[in-house]
C-alpha cells in the first residue's frame, strides 16, 4: 500500500491527535466514543446506533480479517469516522473480499490510524465523550478543534430519522424483501418499529418463528394496529430518546395492547411512555464485553452494548416494573418487565453481532409473551440462527 496521508482527530477540549489518514479523504464531525470488542469492526461501523459518532476501537489491531458482503448491520456505513492504533493492510481470512480501507474509501468515511487509543480512551473516559472533527486532508489543528465545538452535542439530537427506512418491508429468510413470503403467512406477525433497526436483530425474530415487518420510526399507531400484529418491537437506534415525541406517543398507545420487547433506545423510549426520564452517561458502554446482572437468579450475562443514554430507575412509576437486569460495571438500569401486561425491555444487545449468544433468551420470552397472548406459539427455525 502507498503511503497514507497524515491526519487528525481533535477534540472540542483542544487536546489533539495526529496520525495517519485511511479510508476515504475527507473530514467529519462527531460524538468521539469508543467500542471494546475485540472482533466485529464490520457489524459496529454498520450498526446505525454509531450515525453521529467517530468511532474509537481499543483493541489494537483492526482489520486483520479484511471485509465481506455478509456481515452488515444495515445498508450502509452508519458511524461517521473510525479510529485504530494499528490498521492492518494484508488481510487473511477466508471470508474477505476486500480491505477495511478500501470499504471506508468507497462509502465516503474517513479514518486515522497510528495514534495512542489508550490515551485517547482514558482520555475520554475520565473527561467524557465529547465532540471531535476527524480530518484526513487538513493540517491546521486548530481549525479542526473549531469545527469539533461548533458541531451538534448528542443531548437533544433526535437521529431516528436519519436511519429508519423510508418505506415498510418485509424481512423474510434472504433479507429485505418488498412482498411477504407465502410460505411465512402462518407464522405470527412481529411488527418492528424501525428507529434504527440491526439486522441481526431481524433474523432472531425470523428465527424464533415471526414473520417480520419493519415500519419507519413515524409510522401513526393506527396504521400498526390495523396491521393486527402478534408483537411489537421497538429497535435500537442513534441520538437522544427525549426529543422523539411522536415515538413516545405511539409507543403509549401501542404497548399495553400488544406484546412489546423494547432494545437499546426501544428500551429507553418504553422508560419514557411510562414516565420516566432519561439522562446522558459520561462515556456510555460499547463494546462486546459488558457484565449484566440478572437480579432474580443471580446470573451474570456478558453482553454486547451501544449505548450514551440511560433511563433513569428511581423515575419509573413505583411498582409498575420490575427492575430485573443491571450494569455489572456501573449499575445502571439495563432490563425491565411489567408487573400486569407482557412488556419487557433490554438496554443491550441480545441479538449481538458482535458478541456473545448469553442475552438470546430475551427473544425466546418475547415469543413465549406472543405465544401465550395469541394462543400459539410461533414455529422456531433454528437454521436462520445467527
Amino acid at each position: 500500500m502507498s503511503r497514507r496521508p497524515p491526519a487528525i482527530l481533535a477534540l472540542e477540549d483542544g487536546r489533539v491527535f495526529r496520525g495517519e489518514g485511511f479510508g476515504a479523504e475527507t473530514e467529519t464531525t462527531g460524538e468521539v466514543v469508543f467500542n471494546t470488542a475485540m472482533t466485529g469492526y464490520q457489524e459496529v461501523l454498520s450498526d446505525p446506533s454509531y450515525c453521529g459518532q467517530i468511532l474509537t476501537f481499543t483493541y489494537p489491531l483492526i482489520g486483520n480479517y479484511g471485509v465481506n458482503d455478509e456481515d452488515w448491520e444495515s445498508d450502509r456505513l452508519r458511524a461517521q469516522g473510525a479510529v485504530c492504533r494499528d490498521l492492518c493492510d494484508f488481510p487473511s481470512n477466508w471470508r474477505s473480499t476486500g480491505t477495511l480501507h478500501d470499504l471506508l474509501a468507497a462509502r465516503g468515511v474517513p479514518g486515522i490510524t497510528g495514534i495512542d487509543t489508550r490515551a485517547l480512551t482514558r482520555h475520554l473516559r475520565d473527561r467524557g465523550t465529547m465532540r471531535g472533527c476527524l480530518s484526513t486532508v487538513s493540517p491546521n489543528a486548530d481549525e479542526l478543534v473549531d469545527k469539533a465545538r461548533k458541531s451538534p452535542r448528542m443531548e437533544g439530537l433526535a437521529l431516528a430519522d436519519v436511519v429508519t427506512c423510508v418505506e415498510p418491508y418485509w424481512w423474510g429468510a434472504n433479507g429485505i424483501m418488498d412482498q411477504e413470503a407465502p410460505a411465512d403467512r402462518d407464522r405470527p406477525l412481529a411488527v418492528v418499529l424501525d428507529f434504527g433497526v440491526k439486522w441481526n436483530i431481524l433474523r432472531r425474530l425470523r428465527a424464533e418463528g415471526f414473520r417480520v415487518r419493519v415500519l419507519p420510526a413515524r409510522t401513526p399507531a393506527a396504521e400498526v394496529v390495523a396491521l393486527d400484529p402478534d408483537g411489537l418491537l421497538l429497535s435500537n437506534g442513534p441520538g437522544d430518546p427525549e426529543p422523539l415525541d411522536f415515538a413516545i406517543r405511539t409507543v403509549r398507545e401501542l404497548a399495553p395492547r400488544i406484546p412489546t420487547l423494547g432494545i437499546c433506545l426501544g428500551h429507553q423510549l418504553l422508560g419514557l411512555a411510562f414516565g420516566a426520564t432519561t439522562s446522558k452517561l459520561k462515556f456510555g458502554h460499547r463494546g462486546a464485553n459488558h457484565p449484566v446482572i440478572d437480579r432474580r437468579t443471580g446470573v451474570v450475562e456478558v453482553t454486547s452494548q451501544n449505548h450514551g443514554f440511560m433511563v433513569n430507575a428511581g423515575t419509573l412509576p413505583v411498582g409498575e416494573f420490575e427492575l430485573t437486569h443491571f450494569s455489572g460495571n456501573d449499575q445502571t438500569l439495563e432490563g425491565m418487565v411489567h408487573r400486569a401486561s407482557p412488556i419487557f425491555s433490554c438496554q443491550y444487545h441480545p441479538e449481538a453481532a458482535p458478541g456473545p449468544h448469553d442475552s438470546r433468551p430475551w427473544f425466546r420470552a418475547f415469543a413465549d409473551a406472543v405465544a401465550r397472548q395469541r394462543g400459539r406459539r410461533p414455529r422456531p427455525v433454528s437454521q436462520e440462527a445467527r
